[in-house]
């Protein structure tokens, strides 16, 4: 029993001695590194030991070092900045300078005219900028790609070429932006009209009181379009309701504030139109064709004269009838019926239909038994050709087949009640260049059509081509009262390969829209789809 005792007795012993010898080695160890220690320059030792004091007076040090650094930045930085106000006070005494010797004197004074002189310099900018733009004069092109198009609006729509997927050829414009200019444009032509200058033409003697205003009521149609560089070129028609005169304005926005160009009175009231159509059978599309003339030029606008290009003899007599009819009901004989006894040729009937008016110069409006016209588009027609200046190729709205655009109908509604601007019931035909206002002494001045071209398509390019090589303006716009009917097409096997291609692709560009086509392309997978749903209602309802 006292073994074990005396045993830990021993171990505990042990066991302090080892921990007084632990504490007796890290004294010698930080005494021993305290004397060791580098000294700095200032005889600072560690903070908060005994050289607190020294610590201080290095950190004071470095900020007096930090400090004097800085203010010999801000001195050079101030001597550089009196360095640049003298050179910029130089610059400015030269450039004063030099405009006192430009400046003309007035009593023995310079006159400064600084802002007056920036002034002319943006205007004569501006003013540059319209004339290296299309607005006046044509510009001569390489093809017929090379135009750029009109897109044409009224006070509610615009009527657009580049539709997308999402955007359609009718519509109120959508951004505000759009709105707004439109409106600013369309006041704008207002001001101009309203409170005219010297250059319009207008009579000095004329007051407020003896000068018709207009207002935004009197807004019939615009037509505007952007040269990318150079600015946005508008083309504004005004018209009281009971009067025939046309107030023109045309605005060009040089990516700055718009700037009037002109303001001119157009007098139409006596303008003559001669409507020239080729035809050769088709008598019942003359027919139906008749009844859109006789409503619209005959009973509304009764300054039109017809001329009728016929090929062959088969149906000719037809057409005679028609044109008698007509005639006899409605008193209208400002017609003319000329018969050629050969192949049909497009080019070659309108140049026989032009060059039969012998009245002097005429209008003319190139014209196909399946176009539906309105008396607006008449007065387009006028407003934008003019002899020597201007020829007028407006997009025509082509109709779709209405058998497959009302296909959930039973039978189609009247042509009246499609005539409107959808994508599902058209598409502008911009690819086609057939439907065209000019005059006559413009037509035969170019060269007329290449006689050349046989049977369907490519006389009209041609011509229009011709134009865009010369100094004439082509003025190439929708229009919303212009449509192309929907018509069978045949592609005849004599053509060439060229005319066949466009031939074929005009057929197909002409028969639907793209969903509706997806639809027709689909149309057994929506028939499979319907009727595996039919059946699981039926399953679903008798279980």
């Amino acid at each position: 029993m006292r073994m074990p005792r005396r045993g830990l007795v021993i171990q505990a012993r042990t066991r302090w001695l080892l921990v007084g010898l632990a504490l007796l080695f890290s004294l010698v160890l930080l005494m021993y590194l305290l004397e060791c220690a580098p000294q700095t320059d200032g005889n600072g030792s560690l903070p908060g030991v005994v050289g607190e004091s020294m610590g201080k007076e290095y950190y004071q040090a470095l900020l007096q070092e930090q400090e004097e650094h800085y203010q010999n930045r801000a001195t050079s930085l101030k001597r550089q900045i009196a360095q640049l106000k003298q050179e910029l006070q130089e610059m400015s005494d030269k450039l004063k300078s030099l405009q006192e010797k430009k400046t003309p004197k007035v009593n023995g004074m310079n006159y400064q005219g600084t802002k007056e002189q920036t002034s002319n310099d943006l205007l004569e900018f501006l003013h540059s900028q319209i004339d290296k733009a299309e607005v006046s004069v044509g510009a001569k092109l390489p093809s017929e790609y090379g135009v750029i198009p009109f897109e044409s609006f009224t006070s509610m729509k615009v009527f657009q070429l580049e539709m997308g997927l999402t955007r359609h050829p009718e519509e109120k414009p959508v951004r505000k932006d759009k709105r707004d200019e439109l409106v600013e444009v369309i006041e704008a032509g207002l001001e101009v009209i309203n409170n005219p200058d010297e250059e319009d033409g207008q009579d000095e003697d004329d007051g407020v009181g003896d000068r018709q205003l207009y207002s935004e009521n009197d807004f019939i149609e615009g037509y505007y379009r952007t040269e990318r560089d150079k600015g946005t070129q508008y083309e504004l028609f005004y018209k009281k309701m009971d009067g025939m005169e046309y107030r023109h304005v045309t605005l060009f926005r040089p990516f700055g504030p718009l700037m009037k160009v002109k303001s001119e009175t157009v007098d139409i009231s006596r303008s003559i139109i001669n409507v020239i159509v080729p035809l050769a059978g088709r008598t019942e599309a003359f027919a139906q064709f008749m009844q859109n003339f006789r409503d619209v030029c005959i009973h509304q606008d009764k300054r039109v004269h017809l001329t009728v290009v016929y090929f062959g003899q088969d149906g000719l007599s037809e057409v005679k009838s028609i044109l008698e009819s007509v005639a006899r009901e409605t008193d209208f004989h400002n017609y003319t019926l000329v018969s050629l006894n050969e192949e049909f040729n497009r080019g070659r009937g309108l140049d026989m239909g032009a060059r039969a008016w012998e009245k002097g110069e005429v209008l003319m409006f190139f014209c196909d038994v399946d176009v539906y016209f309105t008396a607006e588009f008449l007065n387009s027609c006028r407003l934008n050709a003019e002899p020597g200046k201007k020829v007028f190729y407006p997009v025509v709205f082509s109709l779709y087949n209405p058998a497959i655009v009302y296909a959930n109908q039973d039978i189609p509604p009247p042509v009246e009640q499609q005539l409107v601007h959808k994508k599902d019931s058209g598409f502008w035909r911009d690819f086609g260049f057939g439907m065209t206002c000019q005059y006559r002494t413009d037509f035969l001045t170019v060269g007329g059509f290449d006689l050349e071209v046989k049977g369907w398509g490519g006389e009209d390019v041609h011509l229009y081509r011709k134009y865009l090589h010369g100094d004439l303006m082509v003025i190439r716009t929708p229009v919303p009262g212009l449509f192309h009917l929907w018509h069978e097409k045949h592609c005849a096997d004599e053509l060439t390969p060229e005319q066949y291609r466009m031939c074929i692709q005009s057929k197909a560009m002409n028969e639907a829209s793209h969903s509706h086509l997806g639809m027709l392309v689909f149309r057994d997978e929506i028939e499979a789809h319907l009727r595996k749903q039919a059946y699981r209602t039926n399953s679903e309802a008798v279980g």
